[in-house]
C-alpha cells in the first residue's frame, strides 16, 4: 500500500510538472513559421509604415495584439494565460520581430526585451523621420515641372512622388495632385489648363492622364502642321545681314502687315472653323463634338 501511494503521489507529481510547462499555441506556430512569407521585406529605414502595417495586421488575425500594447504587458489582463505562458509567447514573438529588421536597425532594438517595447521604439524613432521626408516629398512635388520631358515621364514623376509620401504614412488629397499637374506644365499647355480649372464638373486623375496624353499628341501635330513665324526683328536682322544686297529694300517693305487676314487664313482642324489652331479649340476635349458642315 506504501509503493501503491508513493507511486501514485510520483505520477501526480510528473503529471503536474508537465501541465506547468509552458504551452505554445497553434497560432503563435503559424505566426513564427510563416512570418517571412507574409511580410516578405525587412524593415529598412524606407519601408516602415508598409512594413509596421503588416506586422499589426499579422498579429492582431492571429490574437497576439495584446503583446503590442504596453499596458497589457504590464498588467496582463488576459486571464486565461498564466505568467509564464505569456512571457513564452512574447520572447517568440519578439525573437520573429527582431528577424524581420535589417541589421542597421537592428542595433537599435537589441537591448530590448519585450514585443512592445521594440514596437513602441520603433514607432518613436520612425515617426520623426518620416515626417521630415512627407514635408521634402511635399516640397518636390510643389516644384515639379515638365520642361523638356515627354508627358508620359511628366505624370509617372508626380505618382512616384506621390507613391514616395503615402510609403511615408502620409496621403495627397487627389485634387491637389490635379493642382500640382497644371502648375507644372509648360506654357503651351495654357489654354488647356484653364478649360480644366473652369470645369464645372470635377474630374478624376485618370480621366486627366488621358487628356493630357491626347493634348500632347494635338499640340505636336498643330506644331508640324502649322510652324512657329519668325519673329519680325529676327528675320529682319537676318535680312540685312546678306551682304550688300542686304541694303536693298523692297517696295513693300513700309507696307504694313494685315495680322488679321494672317489669323482667319488658320483653319482649326477639330471645328473645321477660321481663326484658330486646333490647340486653342473649345472643343478640344469634347471626344463626342463633331463639325458642322460648312
Amino acid at each position: 500500500m506504501a509503493n501503491q501511494a508513493s507511486a501514485s503521489s510520483s505520477l501526480g507529481a510528473t503529471t503536474g510538472a508537465v501541465s506547468s510547462s509552458p504551452v505554445i499555441s497553434p497560432s503563435l506556430k503559424f505566426v513564427i513559421s510563416n512570418l517571412k512569407f507574409l511580410v516578405p521585406h525587412s524593415l529598412t529605414s524606407d519601408n516602415f509604415p508598409i512594413w509596421s502595417t503588416q506586422i499589426a495586421k499579422l498579429l492582431k488575425a492571429n490574437g497576439f495584439a495584446e503583446f503590442l500594447d504596453p499596458k497589457s504587458a504590464l498588467e496582463n489582463i488576459n486571464p486565461n494565460q498564466d505568467s509564464q505562458n505569456w512571457q513564452v509567447t512574447d520572447q517568440n514573438l519578439a525573437t520573429a520581430m527582431c528577424s524581420m529588421i535589417s541589421p542597421a536597425i537592428l542595433l537599435y532594438v537589441i537591448h530590448l526585451e519585450s514585443t512592445h517595447e521594440i514596437w513602441s521604439l520603433l514607432h518613436a524613432r520612425f515617426q520623426s523621420s518620416n515626417r521630415s521626408k512627407v514635408i521634402q516629398l511635399t516640397n518636390e512635388l510643389q516644384n515639379v515641372s515638365m520642361q523638356n520631358i515627354s508627358m508620359t515621364q511628366y505624370l509617372t514623376e508626380i505618382k512616384k512622388i506621390v507613391d514616395q509620401i503615402s510609403s511615408a504614412g502620409s496621403t495627397v488629397d487627389p485634387e491637389d495632385v490635379m493642382i500640382y499637374i497644371l502648375n507644372g506644365l509648360p506654357p503651351a499647355y495654357q489654354s488647356f489648363t484653364t478649360t480644366v480649372r473652369t470645369m464645372q464638373n470635377s474630374i478624376s486623375l485618370d480621366n486627366l492622364y488621358t487628356l493630357l496624353i491626347s493634348e500632347e499628341i494635338h499640340l505636336k501635330v498643330a506644331a508640324l502642321k502649322f510652324p512657329a513665324m519668325p519673329d519680325n526683328k529676327s528675320a529682319l536682322y537676318a535680312f540685312r545681314g546678306r551682304g550688300r544686297r542686304g541694303n536693298v529694300r523692297s517696295a513693300n517693305d513700309n507696307a504694313p502687315v494685315n495680322k488679321s487676314t494672317q489669323t482667319s487664313a488658320i483653319i482649326c482642324q477639330i471645328c473645321k472653323k477660321k481663326g484658330h489652331m486646333a490647340n486653342a479649340c473649345w472643343h478640344r476635349l469634347n471626344i463626342n463634338y463633331a463639325p458642322t458642315q460648312q
